[in-house]
């Protein structure tokens, strides 16, 4: 029995679905480790006191909560940089390549160095919006124009509020100060600090790409009627299509702006 014959139809969409199951992987991961953080570290003292980090530090206990979440971390991330060679080839492949990579480093170097306390409060407050990010691409897919417009808005706000909010005045300042008075500064102390005043560049960077593309959304969201304009509701799904299928996995290039 002969197999059926696969027309240019049927191909497109099998890729489709490929892709959109890719997209489904991601935001169910990202939720599930978003949830497993804040239940891990609803019950950890470092994070109402975040001084708590660096008590005793390095002969810090690795709990079995710790390990799983820094192991399930690495490993997608892992993933991610492995994937890309057999996702959809994109212009932003060797900036996301470096991107896996740096994370990779970052994340086993705060393990090596067992500086896993505040390394599980950085990895929480960014897992924060990327399933906001995935699930949104995921809207636009399902042809919710509305969902995931405001989606794209949520997590416009968390991603500005816990990046250039949360994170400096957080997470930096233990790492930065607390550290230091408690500790003191050391050769890998000023290795990890110089790695995430980089990240906070980044994070403003980002934002910024962020708040120009919502703003060039609201602009052309006008439309003129006969004898008067009427602002409508903000239409983010035709500008930021780009944007949101750009770059898989919470990244941005100046690129999907034009």
């Amino acid at each position: 029995m002969l197999a059926p014959k696969l027309d240019v139809v049927t191909i497109f969409v099998l890729l489709m679905e490929t892709y959109l199951v890719s997209y489904q992987w991601r935001f169910t991961f990202y939720l599930c480790i978003f949830c497993y953080g804040i239940r891990f570290l609803w019950s950890s003292p470092w994070l109402w006191d975040t001084r708590q980090c660096w008590h005793s530090y390095p002969y810090q206990p690795l709990t079995s909560g710790l390990y799983y979440y820094y192991i399930m971390e690495l490993a997608f991330y892992w993933s991610l940089m492995f994937s890309q060679f057999t996702d959809i080839k994109r212009k932003d492949f060797l900036i996301m390549f470096v991107h896996h990579l740096a994370t990779i480093g970052l994340i086993t170097f705060s393990y090596i160095n067992n500086m896993v306390r505040v390394g599980t409060l950085i990895m929480c407050l960014h897992d924060a919006s990327d399933f906001l990010l995935e699930a949104a691409k995921l809207a636009n897919y399902a042809k919710y124009q509305r969902l995931c417009d405001t989606l794209f808005v949520i997590f416009s706000a968390v991603f500005v509020v816990t990046r250039l909010g949360i994170y400096p005045f957080w997470i930096l300042n233990t790492t930065l100060f607390e550290s230091w008075e408690m500790i003191g500064p050391y050769p890998s102390w000023w290795f990890f600090n110089g790695l995430l005043l980089i990240l906070q560049v980044l994070h403003v960077i980002w934002s910024y790409l962020i708040v120009r593309i919502a703003f060039k959304a609201l602009i052309r969201g006008k439309v003129t009627y006969p004898g008067r304009i009427r602002p409508r509701l903000c239409t983010l799904h035709s500008f930021l299509t780009s944007f949101l299928f750009s770059v898989p996995g919470g990244s941005w290039t100046v690129s999907s702006l034009a």
